[in-house]
């Protein structure tokens, strides 16, 4: 979403920030890494919602 829609409570991240730039081109049951301030993370794509 865009940066003023953006709640990670409610599972609406900016498509700016690093995780969202991670995941372009990926689909669900891809893994992707991020690299944090605490080390890299990985997430897994569950679930691609368009609204």
């Amino acid at each position: 979403v865009g940066e003023h829609e953006a709640d990670v409570k409610a599972g609406k991240i900016s498509i700016a920030s690093p995780i969202a730039r991670a995941m372009i081109s990926k689909s669900v049951g891809d893994v992707v890494e991020v690299n944090t301030p605490g080390g890299v993370k990985a997430y897994e794509i569950l679930k691609v919602e368009w609204k």
